[in-house]
């Protein structure tokens, strides 16, 4: 089940829906972005975020071709075939940051998975295909117990 089937089955409404989409996954850009920077600087501030932070962000190139042996081949997560990935695409950072449990898990500490799709500052999100395939990783990463959104600068961690 997704999240927007969980949502409709409980009467959650589209409107309270489009609203927490917006503020926890970023659509909206990450205040105090700077405008103009391209998504190259954006991609770099947030992987030195992420550090400062104790977590670890990698850059998760998805795409297809043919080897130099001639075999097709698929690289990158949620890129299984290109049915997949019309549907879902998973974001240009992926990464762990470190989390520490309470209760049953008290003082330790876990990973947890973290994914940021880099835009570059001064985007919003129009809902192209493209956009939707990216959210709905999002959506399905942090459903899961992980952490992703868009991010147009730091501050999203």
């Amino acid at each position: 089940m997704i999240f927007a089937d969980w949502a409709a089955k409980w009467g959650v409404p589209p409107a309270a829906m489009a609203d927490l989409q917006t503020r926890a996954f970023g659509l909206d850009g990450t205040p105090g972005a700077e405008a103009g920077r391209s998504e190259a600087a954006v991609q770099s501030q947030v992987r030195l975020e992420a550090s400062r932070k104790g977590g670890r962000l990698w850059r998760n190139n998805v795409g297809a071709g043919y080897s130099d042996t001639g075999d097709y081949i698929r690289w990158g997560l949620a890129n299984d075939s290109a049915s997949v990935n019309r549907v879902i695409k998973s974001a240009d950072l992926i990464g762990l940051r470190p989390v520490k449990v309470e209760q049953r898990h008290v003082g330790t500490v876990i990973g947890q998975f973290v994914s940021r799709e880099v835009k570059a500052a001064g985007w919003t999100y129009r809902g192209t295909d493209r956009e939707v395939a990216q959210l709905n990783w999002a959506t399905l990463v942090n459903t899961l117990g992980g952490d992703a959104a868009f991010a147009t600068a730091e501050g999203t961690l």
